[in-house]
């Protein structure tokens, strides 16, 4: 994992060939420039002297490169600072959400953690880890076309990946809940297993949550700010839909975590119902084998008793006990205790 730096340039609508991060503070506040530059695994000295260039807060570095970090946007004198997660698959990496497997399953998703410096007509983005694919976020770029809308576009096609990003990583946990689901009334699979499964499937959803529904007021503060700061209107929808989806994909958790919470308590209800099943079979079996016990222990006792010594006192103890266990096993039957 080696540091790289990319960006462009676009200069009167036009992409312009060449890139070096030494010239963005040449190129901030200059009319009909838009600049993006990444920061892929960046060294300490190539954020120092990025800050220092920018004039970048030195909170905001300092979290940019923090171990961990809360999704957040701030405001600062000279720039605003975004921070947050987008989510990828681990599955292309041979690890997956595998419901009959669960020894062997591995975490399903993978956080990384991207830093966005926002200053005038810049925007840079610094990223940690190589997991998430910046060429998608360029090619949603070209889509919309951000040299018409300016830094706010770039911004926007970001942000949008990554809430598309949450969703996907949503919809997995949802066919995986779903799955699980389908396996409550399985009568094979134990239920430390499923226990097992719904916890590994929490912990995955706790970990979406804490990235996922902080957006909604990160995307809010970006539309209080543009509207503050007299921002072209065009891009208005664009980030009023961005935040409905944001809502979407954090009421989505809240809707798994409910889900996810039923299943567990069901497999706890069926779990207590199959052993009061097993306890109802284990009781009804011992009165009935406790009747030829009682029975052959009666007739035989050293003392004297009705057809004591003849044939007619094997014949007796004999129909007692068929007709008793007959009896008993009937009953327990009608009444689902066999």
């Amino acid at each position: 994992m080696g540091e790289r730096v990319r960006g462009q340039i676009w200069r009167d609508g036009e992409k312009v060939d060449g890139f070096e991060l030494s010239e963005i503070s040449e190129l901030i506040g200059q009319d009909g420039v838009l600049v993006w530059a990444d920061l892929e695994c960046p060294t300490h000295e190539t954020m120092e002297a990025l800050a220092a260039e920018l004039d970048l807060d030195s909170f905001a570095v300092e979290d940019t490169t923090a171990s961990a970090e809360r999704v957040k946007s701030v405001a600062y004198e000279h720039h605003t600072f975004v921070m947050v997660y987008a989510v990828t698959d681990t599955e292309s990496e041979g690890t997956s959400l595998d419901v009959e497997h669960p020894a062997e399953r591995s975490e399903a998703f993978e956080l990384h953690r991207i830093s966005i410096f926002l200053k005038e007509n810049a925007l840079i983005t610094v990223r940690l880890s190589e997991g998430f694919d910046i060429d998608e976020v360029v090619e949603r770029w070209d889509e919309m076309g951000v040299e018409r809308y300016g830094i706010g576009a770039l911004l926007h096609g970001l942000l949008d990946v990554v809430v598309d990003e949450h969703f996907e990583a949503l919809q997995r946990l949802d066919d995986a809940v779903e799955s699980l689901e389908a396996l409550l009334f399985d009568e094979r699979m134990r239920a430390r297993t499923l226990q097992r499964q719904t916890y590994d499937l929490r912990k995955d959803l706790v970990r979406l949550r804490r990235v996922i529904i902080p957006m909604r007021e990160v995307i809010g503060s970006i539309q209080r700010q543009r509207l503050e700061n007299e921002a072209p209107r065009e891009l208005d929808p664009h980030f009023s839909d961005l935040h409905d989806h944001a809502m979407r994909a954090a009421e989505w958790t809240d809707s798994l975590r409910d889900m996810i919470a039923t299943v567990f308590e069901t497999s706890l209800s069926l779990a207590d119902a199959r052993l009061n099943s097993v306890m109802k079979k284990l009781t009804g079996w011992a009165a009935i084998i406790a009747v030829p016990t009682a029975i052959t222990g009666f007739y035989g006792q050293n003392v004297p008793y009705p057809g004591y010594e003849k044939t007619s006192g094997l014949i007796v103890s004999t129909v007692l006990i068929v007709v008793i266990v007959g009896a008993l096993y009937v009953g327990f039957r009608r009444r689902g205790w066999l």
